[in-house]
């Protein structure tokens, strides 16, 4: 992929205050497009939005939950005003609650479902509106999971979303299509981020018991996700790829 395979293009991209989001809105940056980087703690918006635009990134910080209709519609709108079009969305905000099934409790299933399922619904519906009117096209990525496909201990309601994101990304193959937006999901598998990196029992366990005998690495992630928005992939849509070292094929509990 050349380095200015987005040049012209304009993205959002949620949950993107570091980790894979992050990643991913610096890729496509440097790879020429202009993004709008969301996350819900305005600092470290801000943060990463100013360390792409250091290495000379087209970037800019809008803050908020991506969850409530106020910052979806700011987010397109901002991408809109500033740079004219939208051409790629990635939804990739999303909460993880840990819990026992039997005592899981309604604020955390619904908090989950709101975040995980609701903001990339509407963000996906806000954008392809102006997907249409500009009759342009465009991609649509949301962010699944290897616990969409495999069952893991104490994420029921978590693993239950990502599932969902994937059969919802092939529904609007249905809806979106005639308009040539395009509607793909990724599911990653462990991978060092800052919430796991520096946990050595994390990268131990993993590393063991991932065929290719280490994690994912936020790079790992966002070079399949870049892959599926850009004009290489103009023709798959509806479909998931999983991202995990192989352990979805032999899938050994971390337990």
């Amino acid at each position: 992929m050349s380095r200015k395979e987005f040049a012209g293009k304009t993205a959002i991209v949620t949950g993107a205050g570091q980790g894979i989001g992050f990643e991913i809105c610096r890729q496509l940056a440097l790879q020429g497009a202009s993004v709008i980087l969301n996350d819900i703690d305005p600092v470290l918006s801000e943060r990463a939005a100013l360390k792409i635009t250091e290495e000379k990134g087209d970037c800019r910080s809008v803050a908020g939950d991506s969850s409530e209709m106020e910052t979806i519609e700011r987010m397109v709108t901002t991408a809109v005003d500033t740079f004219g079009n939208l051409d790629i969305v990635i939804a990739n905000a999303g909460i993880t609650l840990f819990g026992n099934f039997l005592d899981y409790p309604a604020s955390s299933f619904y908090s989950v479902l709101k975040v995980n399922l609701g903001g990339t619904f509407f963000l996906a519906q806000a954008a392809a509106r102006r997907m249409k009117e500009q009759s342009t096209g465009g991609s649509l990525l949301f962010m699944s999971s290897v616990t969409g496909h495999q069952a893991h201990k104490d994420l029921a309601a978590y693993g239950m979303t990502k599932a969902a994101l994937e059969m919802l990304a092939r529904n609007l193959v249905i809806e979106l299509s005639p308009f040539a937006i395009t509607v793909n999901t990724v599911a990653p598998g462990a991978t060092l981020t800052e919430r796991t990196m520096f946990d050595a029992a994390y990268k131990k366990t993993w590393s063991a018991i991932t065929p290719l005998g280490r994690p994912a690495t936020p790079s790992d992630i966002a070079d399949a996700a870049l892959f599926l928005v850009s004009d290489k992939a103009r023709h798959i849509t509806g479909q998931n790829l999983v991202i995990d070292g192989g352990w979805t094929a032999i899938s050994p509990s971390p337990f």
